[in-house]
């Protein structure tokens, strides 16, 4: 197993710790996240964990009942224990970018209904500003891409539509809309393109997670770090 696959995988198991009896949890999405509800799944069978879930795309639904995990919805539990997550990107204040899945709207509906944030991920992820040699997903609307390219093209990004890998066209996220990765390259005002980005008619959400993350667990080739401060 590559080392990166090992480190998210320690990663992770950090990040289950902090999961009581009782607990709902927001369940991301991704490679590192498998880990995580694998780890729950272990949990749930060897404590007799009682916990449910709320999955941010089908594949963490999938996993969540290969893995004994009870899942619920935000209309059940509108308020969230904690959530746990990967990410494309992180910065030294702990802001993300999200979205290479492709689930990021879900995502941050998610992470804005807990009351604490978790992400787990490798070294590699860390960056001192985000957008360095990394595009920012964005879901928007089919009907709207044409516009919205256009209007990210003034802006000075550098957009390109997701094609699917196994099936010819686009992608199609689990909200039935599109992808754009967009090249901004460094970004100084994460916060501010974010906003910018949000008022562009057309687009749904964007995976600048921006001031969201509270804990960062950083799986390295020996050891875990463990970023911010906020208890559970």
């Amino acid at each position: 197993m590559d080392w990166r696959e090992n480190a998210k995988k320690r990663a992770a198991a950090h990040a289950v710790r902090h999961v009581e009896e009782g607990f709902v949890v927001g369940l991301g999405s991704g490679t590192t996240v498998a880990y995580a509800l694998q780890e729950l799944g272990k949990r749930i069978r060897e404590e007799n964990l009682c916990i449910c879930g709320v999955p941010t795309s089908s594949q963490a639904f999938l996993l969540a009942v290969q893995n004994n995990i009870l899942v619920t919805t935000l209309d059940e539990h509108p308020l969230l224990n904690l959530t746990i997550d990967g990410a494309d990107q992180v910065d030294e204040k702990l802001n993300t970018i999200k979205g290479m899945g492709g689930a990021l709207t879900r995502e941050k509906i998610v992470a804005s209904a807990s009351k604490v944030n978790i992400i787990v991920a490798d070294e590699t992820k860390l960056v001192k500003i985000l957008g360095d040699s990394q595009s920012v997903p964005i879901e928007v609307l089919p009907f709207a891409v044409s516009p919205v390219v256009a209007n990210l093209k003034k802006m000075g990004g550098a957009p390109t539509l997701r094609e699917a890998k196994k099936k010819l066209g686009p992608v199609v996220t689990d909200n039935g809309n599109f992808i754009l990765d967009v090249n901004f390259g460094p970004i100084e005002d994460p916060a501010g393109l974010s906003q910018t980005l949000k008022g562009v008619p057309g687009i749904v959400e964007t995976g600048l997670f921006v001031g969201m993350a509270d804990i960062v667990y950083v799986g390295g080739k020996e050891t875990v770090r463990r970023l911010g401060s906020k208890a559970e």
